[in-house]
């Protein structure tokens, strides 16, 4: 029950921190913006929702998930409707501003991972935390329902319903989750917690993984309406659906990953996951024609991409020391969102409107993908002892 709940909140708070990213290519259409304008707009809920998992992490630590699913869920209600606002008024300064803040939704993931990691056993930990993992369908739920609910209810209205979900949600967390028995405070005053974390090799390690999996992930389901209404010539709702249909495979993927590294060693899953989206990554670059093409490519690539999330915090799970889970977790959760803040910007600074081309953004994700298939192939070991955090001074 709790790890279902938690589950939801995540795709809902999910769904929130992707309002912009369906509606970008209205947006741009209505206000006139350039390719790297849109980008923007795209990217900047992502840079808060990045950073702020590393004090969400923390916080998960000393206070639970509980408390921690109502307070960001709470907190994610009035950036929603100032964000509707603003695009109702059609200004793009104030969307930037209030997307910025809209980035609160994005730090839910940072507080999933230490709250289903309590509730289970180490070796059902990849299943728990694939599941809650499982709660990225928000960017789907998005990108299908929220073109759609535009055209049936209005712009502001859509905002409105999202924010009364997450009104709703925060108060049935309130009657129904609780922390598991499992679950010991850990007061430890916050920065030293976060450098003994910086100290792990796991955490550098696991963020640079998560950076290309889970950044591939959140770059391509937050940009991919502009990329096919530029390529393909969709409509908003068209390319709605179709992002849909990549984050949803995504999403599928990923506790299909946490539980193949129950079974094997999550080194494999990741080494698989890298290779599949350096070649799928190099087939986007000769755009297939749409649509079966195209949807095969792009779903094959966003089932590698999940199951690669899968398997690097499968990977932390088993490496990570309990006491600061939460503080690892929320820097490589990090990591993974700031690898997916900076390809938007790179893939509307290089677009070549002449060609309708995207080929520059692709080669630098198959050239990231290959780079970190060598490292993990080379430099980490396929089992290692779960680390101990470094002595405090």
């Amino acid at each position: 029950m709790n790890l279902a709940l938690a589950t939801w909140v995540s795709a809902l708070n999910f769904w929130a921190w992707n309002m912009i990213g369906p509606l970008s290519t209205t947006y741009a259409k209505d206000m006139s913006l350039s390719s790297s304008q849109a980008s923007m707009l795209v990217a900047t809920p992502i840079l808060v929702g990045s950073l702020g998992r590393i004090v969400a992490g923390s916080l998960t630590d000393r206070y639970g998930g509980r408390i921690m699913f109502i307070a960001i869920s709470l907190a994610s209600i009035l950036p929603v409707l100032a964000v509707g606002l603003a695009g109702e008024a059609e200004s793009y300064p104030l969307l930037l501003v209030f997307g910025f803040f809209l980035g609160i939704a994005g730090t839910i993931f940072a507080v999933g991972i230490p709250f289903a990691n309590s509730w289970y056993e180490p070796s059902r930990r990849g299943f728990a935390t694939g599941v809650f993992g499982a709660g990225m369908v928000g960017t789907a739920l998005s990108a299908f329902f929220t073109p759609r609910f535009v055209n049936w209810f209005g712009l502001l209205t859509t905002h409105v319903i999202i924010a009364i979900a997450l009104a709703v949600t925060a108060g049935v967390c309130v009657l129904v989750m609780r922390n598991s028995p499992e679950f010991q405070p850990n007061t430890d005053p916050v920065v030293p917690k976060l450098v003994a974390a910086l100290k792990l090799p796991v955490t550098w390690e696991m963020s640079f993984l998560y950076a290309i999996v889970f950044g591939g992930f959140v770059a391509f389901s937050t940009y991919l309406p502009t990329y096919l209404k530029n390529v393909y010539d969709f409509s908003a709702v068209d390319a709605g659906s179709r992002t849909a249909g990549f984050a949803l495979a995504a999403v599928i993927a990923r506790p299909i990953g946490g539980a193949l590294s129950d079974r094997i060693a999550p080194k494999y899953v990741v080494l698989a996951s890298l290779a599949g989206t350096a070649v799928m990554a190099a087939v986007a670059v000769l755009q297939p024609p749409p649509d079966l093409w195209s949807a095969v490519t792009f779903i094959l690539l966003a089932i590698f991409l999940g199951v690669g999330t899968g398997g690097v915090f499968a990977w932390v799970a088993r490496r990570a020391p309990a006491a600061s889970v939460g503080s690892v977790t929320g820097i490589v959760a990090a990591a993974g969102g700031l690898g997916g803040y900076f390809p938007p910007l790179v893939m509307g600074a290089t677009y070549n409107e002449t060609d309708s081309d995207y080929t520059i953004g692709l080669l630098l994700l198959v050239a990231a993908a290959v780079v970190a298939l060598l490292y993990t192939a080379l430099r980490l070991k396929t089992q290692e002892p779960i680390e101990t955090p470094a002595p405090r001074s």
